[in-house]
């Protein structure tokens, strides 16, 4: 392409502080350096850690450095690719992942867990392996959120965090498979392995808690409670396999855990997580069967503790976490893709809304208002 070695000039919602709303800039974003690819991002989802980086900095999250480019849910083309890549080509269509998967590293050889390490740190504090970002602003360095930065037309990342896919994908549904789809449906498919004919309980109904519905609806959960206290988002967590919703403010001053271990003769086989608030963890935990019961923990937060009865373990119950559902990145989010081509997997009904870059402070509004599911962003609409 034309622009091979060159430094790109183009379009980004920057966030330069802390609780302030993004400004649309123009931004250089420099070639990729080796092991690096830079690619046009065509599509974004807006995922509640995005608003909750920006706008609860510090507060149960990590503070991490400004100003920054915010968008880690994306899918787009490759533009150019740096010294020593092997894997990929310009024009290929790819999911950027802040999870990577180096396939070299012990994380990666075993199949007991997803957590590459690979290039993490500096991912995780907005830069690349060299230590610096590729995007800049008016002459300083912009840092890149999580690695990737999909609220820029184009960005760079490692080589190890991208997923070539299937070149028929539509970008604009298959971006949400870089972060919110995927983790809710491996939550219960992947980590929690729901089983045939049991009972799920799924707090929260978000884009992950709906997934997690999907995911105990494909493995064939007799019975899914969904738990949310807004009650708009119970027709949707039907439609996408929830036998029943419950709001916990219908209950007045008792525990929802105790509401579900009625309701259920005893608790729920599985309980998901999906909220990200230490108390609701508790509950989903609390509201598991004595002796077999399963409680993951999908919802995201940093610096919070989670207040556990031990007898609660003591009886047998499985407490785990899950990060990306599980999934190792690059190898499987390409299959996940296919899945969703097989028409198997649920995208489009995620979608509620469809918003140009320039309207990207109207997409956190919607999701800080509970009036959205997932706003897709159109990078090439501006």
């Amino acid at each position: 392409m034309a622009t091979t070695g060159q430094v790109i000039r183009c379009m980004a919602a920057v966030a330069w502080e802390p609780r302030k709303p993004l400004s649309i800039e123009k931004v250089d974003v420099a070639p990729p350096k080796a092991h690096e690819v830079r690619i046009k991002v065509v599509a974004s989802g807006v995922c509640h850690t995005d608003w909750e980086y920006l706008y609860e900095a510090g507060r149960g999250m990590n503070l991490r450095p400004f100003p920054l480019v915010l968008g880690h849910e994306a899918a787009g083309v490759v533009e150019s690719v740096g010294p020593d890549v092997t894997k990929f080509a310009p024009g290929d269509k790819v999911i950027p992942l802040f999870l990577p998967f180096c396939e070299e590293c012990d994380q990666c050889k075993c199949e007991k867990t997803n957590l590459c390490k690979k290039n993490w740190e500096n991912t995780q504090a907005g830069v690349l392996a060299d230590g610096t970002s590729r995007i800049s602003c008016r002459g300083q360095q912009v840092y890149q959120f999580l690695g990737i930065s999909s609220f820029c037309q184009y960005t760079v990342v490692p080589d190890t965090s991208l997923a070539k896919i299937n070149p028929k994908a539509p970008l604009e549904k298959v971006c949400l498979l870089g972060c919110g789809v995927s983790t809710g449906y491996g939550a219960a498919v992947k980590t929690g392995k729901v089983e045939v004919g049991s009972c799920c309980a799924v707090f929260g109904l978000g884009a992950v808690g709906l997934a997690a519905i999907m995911g105990c609806q494909v493995a064939k959960a007799r019975r899914i409670i969904a738990v949310d206290i807004n009650p708009d988002k119970f027709q949707k967590a039907m439609e996408f396999g929830a036998t029943e919703c419950i709001n916990p403010r219908d209950y007045g001053n008792k525990p929802i855990q105790e509401v579900l271990v009625e309701k259920t003769n005893g608790g729920v086989d599985y309980a998901l997580e999906c909220v990200g608030s230490p108390v609701t963890m508790s509950a989903a935990l609390e509201s598991t069967r004595d002796g077999c019961g399963t409680c993951v923990i999908s919802g995201w937060t940093e610096t919070e503790w989670m207040n556990v009865q031990v007898i609660k373990i003591l009886m047998g119950r499985t407490l785990k976490g899950t990060y990306f559902g599980g999934w190792k990145s690059a190898r499987d989010v390409p299959q996940l893709v296919e899945y969703y081509m097989q028409k198997k997997l649920k995208l489009d009904e995620f979608i509620s809304h469809n918003l140009p870059l320039a309207q990207i402070n109207d997409a956190f509004d919607l999701l800080r208002n509970g009036q959205s599911i997932r706003t897709v962003i159109s990078l090439e609409d501006f």
